[in-house]
């Protein structure tokens, strides 16, 4: 006789879909912003996986906004050019030239291969840049550096590199009402038309926050963040954080992304989600699941619904 009851593959399935169902219903016309970049931008397989999430993301109702790095893309460009580079606390100095091959480069190439992905993935996306209908007003950074011999403070100047004054969301809101996917590529202009090339985190942490955003996904090239003992640190707020900043727990390349994060959730965003994008489908992992695939920072107590 042939058993015909479901295989435990099938089941398993069913039963995922049980468990996203409370949250699809949760995030039903909100606004997710995703920052996509690190070395998953890189690999086509890993590609295809995100625009696949983001294209199911605008498909059960929810309203994604993508903003793309490519500070590897740039620097390899830059190199093919024989156009030199130099860093100050991990930001790259911009100068005329290199900024010009940064917007080739991140409105170009970056941002035209995404859109093309995530229409592949059966979504429809449209590029952008933060120019675009002067969607992002510009000022330049200013930084400072403590000598270390000294400990004296000066003055360091970056070039051509920027953070956002002023977002104005319409272009956004009218791209997502017409049924399409924003990939907005990190350059803002400044109130003389200057263009500004801006970190990918910060511009994704300033339109969260303009856009009132459900989410801010921040995706990189490490599971979240983690304790001493490398565990992945699951639910933090901004207190907590601090004293990781303050113990040492939270150093280097992490500390501007949690301050991203930090920023975003006491805008307004309800909360941010520092994400492993090599991960297959760890975004939907991180919406869908109890459990959850990253670091998830909020300002108030934010807990998941329950099934």
């Amino acid at each position: 006789m042939t058993d015909h009851s479901p295989s435990a593959a099938l089941l398993a399935k069913a039963e995922t879909l049980t468990e996203a169902l409370p949250y699809l219903n949760r995030y039903a016309g909100a606004t997710f912003v995703v920052k996509y970049g690190g070395h998953a931008m890189g690999d086509g397989e890993r590609q295809r996986d995100f625009a696949e999430d983001v294209a199911l993301l605008k498909a059960v109702g929810i309203n994604p906004v993508v903003v793309h790095g490519g500070g590897p893309q740039i620097g390899a460009m830059l190199k093919k050019l024989g156009v030199e580079s130099s860093f100050v606390d991990g930001l790259r100095v911009t100068d005329a030239e290199t900024a010009q091959v940064a917007e080739m480069v991140l409105s170009g190439a970056i941002n035209k291969e995404l859109v093309a992905w995530i229409g592949e993935a059966g979504g429809r996306a449209i590029g952008l840049s933060g120019k675009d209908a002067g969607m992002v007003r510009a000022v330049k950074v200013t930084r400072t550096t403590r000598d270390p011999d000294s400990h004296i403070e000066r003055a360091v100047d970056l070039g051509f590199v920027g953070e956002p004054q002023l977002i104005d969301r319409r272009v956004i809101d009218t791209v997502s009402a017409a049924g399409m996917i924003p990939v907005v590529a990190p350059i803002g202009i400044g109130a003389d038309g200057q263009t500004y090339n801006i970190n990918a985190d910060t511009m994704a942490g300033a339109l969260a926050a303009a856009l009132g955003a459900a989410r801010l996904f921040l995706l990189t090239d490490v599971p979240g963040v983690l304790d001493k003992g490398g565990d992945l640190l699951t639910d933090l707020d901004p207190a907590r954080i601090a004293g990781l900043v303050a113990d040492g727990t939270i150093s280097g390349g992490m500390i501007p992304k949690i301050e991203t994060c930090v920023t975003a959730v006491e805008a307004g965003v309800d909360a941010a989600v520092i994400l492993d994008g090599r991960v297959p489908h760890a975004m939907l992992l991180e919406i869908f699941t109890r459990r959850g695939a990253g670091t998830l920072v909020h300002a108030r107590g934010l807990e998941k619904p329950s099934v």
